[in-house]
């Protein structure tokens, strides 16, 4: 009896703590980005290498803190406000929680590669190995994500 108990308790501990795992990895470790904070973060730098504020609208992003390819956004941009951006070779939006609702890797990966969306470089080396892409389409729907560059590719590493 006492050993039926015991492994009752064992089985009990170990889902509480797959439960607890699952919730912190789906949902604990992404923060809402502030609409007001996330919008004045994007900026477009140019192929001169001067950055230019990108005016956008109804922003909504999430990002994890010490996960730099982490963050998501999606919001509506301007018309032309990606005149001077630089195409972006081999975009690959990363996957992002489902509650994420506005964001899908996988709608974006099928209409970037079918050209329905064009990707950009909005940011290089954020930080070290990390670029800042954007995918436009051409009613301004915007969405952002950061990407390993080549050299963290090279590396094998984030500094």
């Amino acid at each position: 009896m006492n050993g039926k108990i015991f492994v009752s308790m064992l089985v009990l501990v170990a889902v509480l703590t797959g439960a607890a795992m699952w919730y912190m990895r789906v949902y604990g470790l992404y923060d809402n980005v502030s609409e007001i904070t996330g919008a004045q973060s994007l900026v477009l730098t140019d192929p001169d290498g001067a950055e230019h504020p990108l005016a956008v609208s109804d922003f909504s992003g999430i990002t994890a803190e010490g996960v730099p390819v982490s963050y998501r956004a999606c919001f509506t941009v301007a018309p032309g406000a990606l005149d001077l951006a630089q195409p972006y070779d081999n975009p690959t939006p990363l996957n992002g929680p489902k509650w994420f609702k506005c964001y899908s890797a996988r709608a974006l990966t099928a209409d970037l590669e079918s050209g329905v969306a064009q990707a950009y470089l909005l940011q290089s080396n954020l930080q070290p190995g990390i670029d800042r892409v954007i995918a436009v389409y051409p009613d301004g729907r915007a969405f952002v994500w950061h990407q390993l560059n080549e050299s963290a590719e090279e590396k094998k590493v984030i500094e």
